[in-house]
């Protein structure tokens, strides 16, 4: 063999190495998961994120609303928002926001 293939012990070590990080990595967030569960922060962020990730994704609709997009980025808030006060289900208010943003831009964007 040439010299430049590693050997089999080189090979397997890395092997090793491999799953030992495969392995940390995947079990990792469930240690900081027990670690951080009465955390004060944690239950601040699951409280809070919800309608910070409603106010990222309007800020991102509304960034470039100009005169021949507003109607739909308005269709698509408006539908957002009234889902959201119906159902109080953030997933589904900004899934059903969506759609209504893609149809509105589809038939008048």
């Amino acid at each position: 063999m040439p010299d430049s293939v590693p050997g089999a012990g080189y090979v397997l070590g890395a092997l090793v190495v491999m799953f030992v990080v495969t392995v940390a990595l995947r079990a990792a967030p469930f240690f900081a998961l027990s670690v951080l569960r009465d955390s004060p922060l944690v239950a601040f962020l699951g409280r809070t994120m919800p309608a910070g990730v409603m106010l990222i994704l309007v800020m991102y609709t509304l960034r470039d609303v100009d005169a021949t997009t507003w109607l739909p980025a308005t269709i698509g808030l408006a539908g957002t928002v009234a889902m959201h006060l119906w159902r109080r289900n953030a997933a589904l208010s900004t899934v059903v926001g969506t759609a209504l943003y893609l149809v509105a831009s589809a038939l008048w964007g």
